[in-house]
């Protein structure tokens, strides 16, 4: 089953520690809204941005997780595989490869 732009499924580890450890699980989760909100950016360079770094640090997660955000943020298909596309002078060919196939499953029917 593959998940499809504006579903709002987290994942099931992130969830367990968010439980397990309260007080820690809030924090984590308030930090990322802080951050955002401190800013002058508007949420979907933000989102376009950490779509960037998930896919620097090979994270198939946080790619899934940045992109789908960007297009709830208003980015286009197009806009989410350019920000892909524009790492590969950075960090190489087979790195955003992996990443347009993790952001091909969002677009999976």
């Amino acid at each position: 089953m593959s998940k499809k732009p504006g579903s709002k499924k987290l994942p099931p580890h992130y969830v367990s520690i968010k439980e397990r450890f309260g007080d820690y699980g809030k924090i984590l989760g308030d930090l990322g809204r802080e951050v955002k909100d401190s800013g002058h950016l508007d949420n979907k360079t933000c989102e376009l941005i950490q779509l960037a770094a998930a896919t620097t640090l090979r994270s198939e997660g946080a790619v899934h997780s940045h992109a789908r955000r960007a297009i709830e943020a208003g980015a286009s298909e197009e806009e989410v595989y350019q920000s892909l596309i524009l790492l590969t002078s950075t960090i190489g060919f087979p790195n955003v490869a992996a990443a347009i196939s993790w952001v091909d499953d969002l677009f999976e029917d």
